[in-house]
């Protein structure tokens, strides 16, 4: 199993870092060997924070070894699916090909989600259409000259991207979905994964939950004779290292609350962030390791952002 770090781009609100201080652990996990992604969060007015590309182009420009990507892009269906493809190709060229473009319908249930909308004359019920068509065009635009696409929501006519993306054919698309609620609903987010993406990310981190629906992603791809080898499962986590594992948790839920304006439970705080000794982390870790996940992206939920990597690289990360 990879692990990859994603750095905390809305803590530079509430004094847990700093566009340097990203960027140095960036080039840290870069030269540690340990990592083999970097990550940053995505939104707009929905929960402000450094924007996704331009702090990726810095992270792009002081790595040479991990890939780099949004996890994930719920800014997605609010940008202009041509910009979005040309800016992309030229953070793709800066990374050398490293870049995973991860994207998700992005709704946010609070008020900033309602000012996007209305910004962008976005209704949460085209968010899905928004998503499979920006995918299925901008893999054209990355990949085809004198593009003309017509959909329900977007068209263009002759367009050509250039320079393309340095990543052959393309850069990969993962698709990022968390969806609650009846199986029904949960299996059509898994199989548009399928259908339409190079992979899938999840936030979820209840183990039973998470297995079944690697299961029924993998039994899913089978049928569509889609190559599971070619297909990365990714899930973004969190870590807190300390002896004192209530202290961890304490400290975790502090930070996830302010982080996403919310009052999370702490049994779901428990199950979202690996806390404790490095002992503690490793074991919580190794769950998802035996359960086949490809990748699982890290985040520090704490204050001493340097003192916890450094604990995560020399004390967790060689025995998972």
């Amino acid at each position: 199993m990879k692990i990859g770090l994603t750095l905390p781009n809305r803590g530079v609100l509430f004094d847990v870092t700093t566009s340097d201080d990203m960027l140095r652990m960036a080039e840290i996990a870069d030269q540690s060997g340990a990592f083999s992604s970097v990550w940053v969060g995505d939104s707009l007015l929905g929960k402000p924070r450094m924007e996704s590309i331009a702090l990726l182009a810095g992270v792009a420009a002081r790595t040479s070894n991990v890939r780099v990507g949004p996890a994930c892009m719920a800014s997605f269906p609010l940008r202009d699916p041509v910009l979005l493809a040309y800016q992309w190709a030229s953070l793709d060229l800066l990374a050398n090909g490293r870049t995973v473009l991860v994207a998700c319908t992005g709704i946010v249930p609070q008020a900033g989600g309602r000012i996007e909308g209305e910004l962008y004359g976005l209704e949460s019920r085209d968010r899905v259409g928004r998503l499979i068509e920006w995918i299925t065009l901008i893999k054209r635009l990355w990949t085809e000259e004198n593009v003309s696409f017509e959909g329900k929501h977007y068209a263009c006519e002759n367009i050509t991207i250039e320079p393309r993306p340095a990543a052959a054919p393309r850069p990969p698309i993962w698709i990022a979905n968390n969806a609650r609620g009846d199986w029904e609903l949960i299996s059509r987010t898994l199989r548009r994964a399928v259908n339409h993406a190079d992979g899938w990310e999840t936030s979820l981190s209840e183990p039973d939950d998470v297995r079944r629906r690697i299961e029924y992603l993998k039994e899913y791809a089978a049928e569509k004779g889609k190559d599971w080898s070619g297909f990365e499962t990714h899930l973004y986590h969190n870590i807190n290292v300390n002896e004192n594992k209530q202290a961890a948790l304490d400290e975790s839920k502090k930070f996830l609350d302010i982080y996403y304006t919310e009052d999370y439970d702490i049994d779901y705080v428990d199950s979202w962030v690996a806390t404790g000794s490095p002992e503690q982390c490793i074991e919580h870790l190794r769950v998802y390791k035996e359960m086949g996940i490809d990748e699982v992206t890290l985040r520090v939920t704490g204050w001493d952002q340097f003192g916890q990597l450094e604990r995560v690289i020399e004390e967790v990360l060689p025995h998972v």
